[in-house]
């Protein structure tokens, strides 16, 4: 079932201000979603043509978005070792904190 998508343009612009999580570079970097679910994380899988609510996401170049987008999701963040639930919701808490989400993202590398 779909459930109406919460968006925050602000945070979406944040997320792009920051470095890529998997590679750290900063030049075009892209708010990629978190499409698969986890309970523990309370996030439900999302849909096929269905985004997941804005706070489900994470910065990535565009190299590593197009990577995320050809394979499968958990394969992909398997293969780079990182959590991106986890965090998503930490740079949630910090949106509109650009210092403090460089920071999350370098002690991530």
């Amino acid at each position: 079932m779909k459930h109406p998508r919460k968006k925050s343009p602000a945070h979406l612009a944040y997320i792009r201000q920051l470095p890529c999580l998997v590679c750290g570079d900063n030049t075009s970097v892209q708010a990629a979603h978190v499409r698969y679910g986890n309970r523990v994380f309370a996030k439900r899988d999302t849909g096929m043509g269905e985004k997941p609510d804005d706070r489900w996401t994470v910065p990535l170049c565009g190299e590593h978005h197009r990577e995320q987008h050809q394979m499968n999701e958990k394969a992909f963040w398997a293969k780079y070792e990182k959590a991106p639930l986890f965090f998503s919701l930490i740079l949630w808490g910090a949106t509109g904190d650009v210092e403090a989400g460089e920071q999350i993202i370098r002690e991530a590398q």
